[in-house]
């Protein structure tokens, strides 16, 4: 199933720039460390919040003051679940994001969760590969798709053994910025949903690029909505569909991702499900993340 009501979320404790990150990482603004944490912290409070006011599950996990990870709000890079009981853990770019996989995380997922095997590709950070989760993937879990732009934390080698392993085809292409840049993750250019694809097709230069994705999509029965290079810079793409208890669908998303939306694009997607929206300033400004990198999916069977 395309969509999960089990959503991970880390507490930060230490969130901040991370200089580490932002060499590649456009979207990242530097400001003061301790304003950043106070206000992360009520911002994400207030996305759980709002998730579980609507019927969605969230496992909430508190970070560590040590090691230091200024990153963690967005553990959707370094493990991802899925529905065999598999958990996958993933080679990270930055050295201090390396840190992010504790192992308190692990065990209170186990308390919660029946997992079996874990396929661990973190060894490629030897080798200076990565393959950061379902950041740089955007998977169909249906139709057992992993779509991935290519960059500096994005390494087709990686992408290639995590699809052998997990019987997924890799569509991959590249996606630039507004100045040409390799756009970091693939989860900032779009979102797969159940019956829809929202991507940026602007940032993708290379046509036959183009029209091969929008082939992969028709035939997977979803329809494309197209956002903006200018939406895709306010995290449009970064968007995520899950269920309540109600079985009920819902878009994830940050308020300044919703406000840039045109209304009739409000309408494409409110006709497919409910959306909401919590804003997310600090992160996506400091981190360089916003809404659906907050969110690991939970395919694992509950206890």
């Amino acid at each position: 199933m395309q969509t999960t009501s089990h959503l991970l979320m880390i507490r930060p404790v230490n969130f901040s720039f991370n200089a580490e990150t932002a060499v590649n990482n456009a979207f990242q603004i530097a400001s003061p460390a301790g304003e950043a944490q106070h206000q992360a912290l009520q911002e994400f409070e207030g996305f759980v919040s709002l998730l579980r006011g609507n019927g969605v599950d969230v496992t909430v996990i508190s970070d560590t003051p040590v090691p230091y990870t200024p990153d963690s709000i967005f553990p959707n890079n370094w493990i991802s679940f899925h529905s065999d009981g598999t958990i996958c853990l993933y080679p990270m770019f930055a050295e201090n994001r390396r840190r992010e996989r504790k192992q308190h995380v692990l065990d209170a997922i186990g308390q919660r969760f029946t997992i079996g095997k874990t396929i661990d590709l973190s060894g490629y950070e030897k080798e200076d590969r990565f393959l950061e989760g379902t950041g740089s993937m955007v998977l169909d879990r249906d139709n057992r798709i992993a779509y991935a732009c290519l960059s500096p934390r994005t390494s087709p080698e990686v992408l290639e053994e995590y699809c052998r392993q997990m019987g997924y085809t890799a569509n991959v292409f590249e996606s630039v910025d507004g100045k040409g840049q390799p756009v970091y993750h693939t989860n900032v250019v779009m979102c797969v949903a159940d019956e829809y694809v929202v991507i940026c097709l602007e940032s993708i230069e290379n046509i036959v690029e183009q029209e091969h994705l929008a082939r992969s999509f028709a035939k997977a029965g979803k329809k494309i909505i197209p956002i903006t290079l200018d939406q895709m810079n306010q995290f449009a793409g970064n968007m995520l569909q899950v269920r309540n208890d109600k079985g009920e669908k819902l878009l994830i998303m940050s308020t300044q991702a919703y406000t840039s939306l045109r209304p009739e694009q409000v309408h494409q997607l409110s006709a497919y499900n409910r959306i909401l929206h919590s804003p997310l300033n600090t992160i996506e400004t400091a981190g360089g993340g916003s809404a659906r990198c907050m969110l690991a999916e939970i395919y694992l069977e509950p206890r």
